[in-house]
């Protein structure tokens, strides 16, 4: 017969650590693998198109920034460049209008303090550099770090494959 007298509860098996829900980690193989599917790089160049169609005025900076949005789109949040790619288009607007309402520019005055990145290891202002290049990852961790841009990486490879396409249809047809 079996021991009834000491049941087990729920606190004495062992617990899964959940993850966070901003989290998303993606494995690197993953996001390679997600960004070269056939499939993404046709609902992406579609999703391109129909924005480079809605722009009214096409100029280079509004080509980038329609690109950009959709390819943030096309993430689902679930990165953190995403993320910041489609929040930055509010918050980079809102600044315009701040620009517009302040009165006088406050001068410069120039700092005595040495630069800090000249103190820093070089591992770490390269750290610093590559958490620059990558929209919202400012402050992550190095491993964190890593996973962002190499997904980050990877869509704009499919980026540049889906533009290259476009422009050579375009070259086709004129």
């Amino acid at each position: 017969m079996a021991d009834t007298s000491n049941p087990v509860t729920n606190s004495d098996l062992p617990r899964k650590k959940r993850n966070k829900a901003g989290s998303g980690r993606i494995s690197r193989e993953s996001s390679r693998a997600r960004w070269r599917t056939e499939t993404e790089q046709r609902i992406y160049s579609s999703n391109l198109i129909d924005a480079l169609r809605s722009l009214r005025h096409p100029d280079s900076s509004s080509v980038r920034d329609a690109a950009d949005k959709v390819l943030a789109v096309s993430a689902k949040g679930r990165t953190r460049w995403s993320r910041a790619i489609l929040t930055g288009r509010l918050s980079f607007r809102l600044s315009q209008i701040n620009r517009r309402h302040k009165k006088a520019a406050k001068p410069v005055v120039a700092s005595k303090k040495p630069a800090a990145r000249n103190n820093l290891p070089p591992l770490q202002r390269k750290v610093k550099a590559l958490s620059r290049l990558v929209p919202g990852c400012r402050k992550l961790s190095l491993p964190n770090l890593l996973e962002e841009t190499t997904d980050y990486i990877a869509a704009l490879e499919m980026q540049v494959k889906a533009m290259a396409l476009i422009t050579g249809l375009l070259n086709a047809t004129s």
